[in-house]
C-alpha cells in the first residue's frame, strides 16, 4: 500500500514542516496480532509495576531500615520521571523514529528492573526507580499511538478495547501479584519478573513494527525541556508529599508549589514561540482533544483513587490480607473484560454516540462509588463489594474505548502521538491529584469522625456504660484505650466511606462534559 503522494512530499502543518510519513502501518493477521500482543504486553509492564511496587513497599522499608517517608520516594520518583516524559515522547518519536524510540523504552525500563531488583541501598532503589520511570514514560502514549495506526479503520473500536482492558485492568493485577510476589518470593521479584515478558516483547517490537514516518534531525530545546521537567516534577512532588508535610505548613511545599506554578505557565509561554517546540500544544486546538483530556484526568481519579483505597479500607479495617485485597478488585477486572468487547463494537462502529456512551460511563461510575460507600462498614465481608465493584467496572469499559476513539478519532493522522500524550498524561495527573486530594480527605475526615464520636462516649451514654460493665467498670485497667481503640476504628471506616463519595461526586458532576467531545466520523476515524 502505497502513501499518500502529499503527505510523501511533505506537508506544512502551523508554519512548520512536518516530517513526511513514509508508509501506512496498518497491519493484518499473524503480525497484527503479535505487535498487539507485545504492545500490551509493554504497556502492562509499566502500569502494573506502579502498584505491585506499592504492595512491596512494607517489605523494602524493612529490609533497608526506611521510614515510611523514604520509602515514598521509591513511587514518587518513578511517577515524576514519568510525566516528564510523557509529553514529550511525540518529539522523541520524530526524533529518533518510533520503532526505535519505542525499542529503547522497553530496554530502558527492563534494565532498570534488573538493577532494582540488585539494588542493596534505598538510595540505589530509588535512583533506579527514576530511570525505569523515564523508560515507563515512553510505553503508555506511544503504545496507543501504534494500536491506533496497526488497526484499520472499521477496527478502531477493538483497538481502543485492546488498550483499555491494558490500562484499565493492570491497576487491579498489581496489588495480587504484587501480594503472591512478595509473600512466597521476596520484593526484588517485583522488578525481575519484569524480565522475561519485557524481552519478548522487545524482540517483537525490534522485528516487526514498523515506523509510519521518516526520523527527523532536530535541535532539543534545552529551555523548554528544563522548564517541564522543574514545573511538572515540581507539581508532582506537591501532590505526592503534599499531606505528609501538612500541605502549606511545610515550606517545601510551598516553595515548589510557586515552582510548579512559574515553571509551567513559564514551559508554555515558551513553547507557544517556538518554532519547533517539544511540546506541542497546536492538538488542544482539537475540541475532544482538549475535553477528552480533562475527562481523562477524572478517569485517572477513578481508576487509580480505588485502588489506593479500597485495600487500605479492608486490609486496616477489615484484616484482609495483602492477597485478598488484591482479589477483591478481580471483580471489578471482570466486569471490564466482559463488557469492553462489546462497547468496541458498539462504539468502533459508530452504532452509538460516543459520548452518551461515555457520560453514561460516569454516571454509573458515580452510583457505583455511593453504593461502595453505602457498604463500606467495619463488617462488611468479602463479597459484600461484589455490586459496587462489578459495576465500576461496566461503567469503566462504557467511558475509556468510546473516549478514546472520540479523542484519536477527532485528529489528523499527523497529531495522533501529541493527543495521546495529552489524554495518557492528564490520565496520570488526574491519578496523582486523586491520590494527593483522597488521602487528604481521608485523614481531615479521620480527625472530623474521631472528635464527633469521642465527644459522644460519654458514661451517661446507655451503650457506652453497657460496654464499660461488661469490661469491668470504669476503673478496669485498659477500658479507656479500649473505648478509644473503637472510637478510631469507626472513625476511619466513616472516613473511607467519604472518600467514595467524594469520587462518586467527582464522576457524576463532570459526565456532562462529555457532550463538549464531538462524535467521530468514518472519514475521522480512517487511517488515511
Amino acid at each position: 500500500m502505497t502513501a499518500n503522494p502529499a503527505l510523501a512530499r511533505g506537508i506544512a502543518f502551523n508554519g512548520r514542516a512536518e516530517a513526511p510519513l513514509l508508509r501506512n502501518v496498518v497491519e493484518y493477521g499473524g503480525r497484527r496480532a503479535l505487535i498487539t500482543l507485545a504492545i500490551v504486553t509493554a504497556t502492562l509492564l509499566e502500569i502494573v509495576d506502579v502498584t505491585i511496587v506499592n504492595v512491596a513497599l512494607p517489605n523494602i522499608e524493612g529490609n533497608f531500615g526506611a521510614s515510611i517517608d523514604q520509602a515514598a520516594w521509591i513511587g514518587t520518583g518513578y511517577i515524576i520521571a514519568n510525566v516528564i516524559v510523557i509529553p514529550i515522547t511525540p518529539w522523541l518519536q520524530r526524533r529518533f523514529g518510533r520503532r526505535q524510540y519505542y525499542a529503547a523504552s522497553i530496554a530502558i525500563f527492563l534494565v532498570a528492573s534488573v538493577m532494582c531488583g540488585l539494588s542493596g541501598s534505598l538510595e540505589a532503589l530509588i535512583f533506579w526507580r527514576i530511570v525505569q520511570g523515564v523508560g515507563g514514560g515512553g510505553l503508555i502514549s506511544t503504545s496507543q499511538a501504534i494500536l491506533r495506526e496497526t488497526y484499520p479503520a472499521d477496527k478502531q473500536g477493538l483497538a481502543a478495547g485492546i488498550f483499555a482492558m491494558g490500562v484499565i485492568v493492570g491497576p487491579t493485577v498489581g496489588p495480587t501479584l504484587g501480594g503472591l510476589v512478595t509473600d512466597q518470593l521476596s520484593w526484588r521479584w517485583a522488578f525481575f519478573i519484569n524480565v522475561l515478558p519485557g524481552l519478548l516483547a522487545l524482540a517483537v517490537i525490534l522485528t516487526m513494527l514498523r515506523n509510519p514516518e521518516r526520523s527527523t534531525k532536530m535541535p532539543l530545546d534545552y529551555v523548554g525541556l528544563g522548564l517541564l521537567a522543574v514545573g511538572i516534577g515540581s507539581l508532582q512532588y506537591v501532590l505526592d508529599q503534599g499531606q505528609q508535610k501538612d500541605w502549606f505548613g511545610d515550606e517545601s511545599i510551598v516553595a515548589c508549589t510557586f515552582t510548579a506554578v512559574f515553571g509551567l505557565i513559564a514551559f508554555v509561554v515558551w513553547e507557544l514561540r517556538q518554532r519547533r517546540p517539544l511540546v506541542d500544544f497546536s492538538v488542544l486546538r482539537y475540541r475532544s482533544v482538549a475535553a477528552g483530556s480533562i475527562l481523562g484526568m477524572v478517569l485517572g481519579i477513578s481508576l487509580y483513587g480505588s485502588v489506593l483505597i479500597l485495600p487500605q479500607y479492608v486490609q486496616g479495617s477489615l484484616g484482609f490480607t495483602a492477597t485478598l485485597s488484591g482479589e477483591l478488585l478481580v471483580f471489578r477486572a471482570a466486569a471490564v473484560l466482559l463488557f469492553t468487547p462489546l462497547v468496541a463494537y458498539l462504539s468502533g462502529r459508530n452504532i452509538v454516540d460516543q459520548r452518551i456512551l461515555v457520560a453514561s460511563g460516569f454516571i454509573v461510575l458515580g452510583i457505583s462509588n455511593f453504593m461502595l460507600a453505602g457498604v463500606t462498614t467495619a463488617t462488611s465481608d468479602f463479597w459484600t463489594f461484589f455490586w459496587p465493584l462489578a459495576l465500576s467496572g461496566l461503567g469503566l469499559s462504557q467511558i475509556f474505548v468510546p473516549l478514546t476513539v472520540s479523542v484519536l478519532g477527532a485528529v489528523e493522522m499527523r497529531d495522533i502521538p501529541g493527543a495521546a500524550a495529552f489524554f495518557n498524561l492528564a490520565r496520570q495527573i488526574g491519578g496523582s491529584i486523586a491520590i494527593a486530594v483522597l488521602v487528604t480527605i481521608l485523614a481531615r475526615a479521620n480527625a472530623i469522625h474521631h472528635t464527633e464520636l469521642a465527644a459522644r462516649m460519654t458514661f451517661d451514654s446507655p451503650p457506652v456504660a453497657e460496654y464499660v460493665w461488661r469490661n469491668g467498670g470504669a476503673g478496669a485497667p485498659g477500658v479507656v484505650q479500649k473505648l478509644n481503640a473503637l472510637v478510631g476504628a469507626q472513625a476511619a471506616v466513616l472516613s473511607y466511606a467519604d472518600t467514595a463519595r467524594a469520587v462518586g461526586l467527582v464522576s457524576l458532576a463532570l459526565a456532562p462534559l462529555a457532550f463538549i467531545l464531538r462524535r467521530p466520523k468514518a472519514a475521522l476515524i480512517a487511517a488515511e
